[in-house]
């Protein structure tokens, strides 16, 4: 259980974020979102967490810009106490053939999906090692694991996070603070809505599962590293992917 902790998750309005924010509010965590996406929707969310009897806080803020990071931060610090678990949700995607993908659509995947990581992991970085203690727990994908057609940018991306989250777990480990990744595979989200879907049925197929993955059960493993049970768990990538990538 998490009662008295404090969770941060980005991207927490919808989809993925918005499980894994009810998820760890669930078990007793007061969970601030940030979002840079449509306040509505981060207020929805956070109401759908006060519901569950914990406190909750949002906030808009543009991972990729250090000034809105630590602003937001330490307005979250200022509503809810502090922050004990870290999620880093926040991500997109500009899918296309490395022969067609601009620079641009290539370091604006960069910048939020690995960049804005780190920035979030170094606003709150000096105050884990104060206290000794922390969870952060990263998203990445298995895109970044084995590669996909038409996601370099997402791919690079995603094994960028994986490698930033075993370098952080090296440094904070003497402080009692973990850092893991949880890498989805194919999940039902607004983003793979927007997929082709024929495409996404055949991927399936090769799924040991045959099924497509919710947003729960990325919510389930990363409440686990979040947890207790997960104190002795470091520098470590859970795949939730049905199975679909197996090394």
């Amino acid at each position: 259980m998490l009662q008295g902790k404090v969770a941060l998750v980005t991207g927490g309005a919808r989809g993925i974020g918005k499980a894994i924010a009810l998820k760890l509010a669930s078990l007793g965590a007061d969970v601030a979102i940030l979002d840079a996406g449509d306040p509505a929707l981060s207020e929805a969310t956070a109401g759908e967490v006060r519901a569950l009897g914990v406190k909750a806080f949002a906030a808009r803020c543009d991972i990729t810009d250090f000034d809105q990071v630590t602003e937001a931060v330490a307005k979250v610090k200022e509503a809810l106490g502090g922050v004990d678990i870290l999620v880093n949700n926040a991500g997109i995607t500009r899918d296309k053939l490395a022969l067609r993908m601009t620079p641009e659509d290539f370091d604006a995947v960069l910048s939020v999906n690995l960049k804005g990581t780190f920035l979030m992991i170094k606003a709150l970085y000096a105050d884990f090692m104060k206290k000794r203690a922390g969870r952060i727990v990263n998203i990445a994908s298995i895109s970044g694991l084995m590669g996909n057609a038409g996601q370099a940018n997402y791919s690079a991306s995603k094994a960028g996070v994986v490698g930033l989250t075993k370098t952080i777990a090296r440094e904070l480990a003497a402080r009692n603070v973990t850092c893991n990744a949880v890498a989805p595979g194919f999940i039902e989200t607004p983003m793979t809505a927007n997929m082709n879907q024929d495409a996404l049925q055949e991927a399936c197929k090769a799924i040991p599962l045959r099924r497509m993955g919710k947003p729960e059960d990325v919510a389930e493993a990363v409440a686990f590293l979040a947890g207790d049970g997960a104190a002795y768990i470091t520098g470590s990538v859970i795949n939730v992917d049905g199975g679909f990538f197996m090394r």
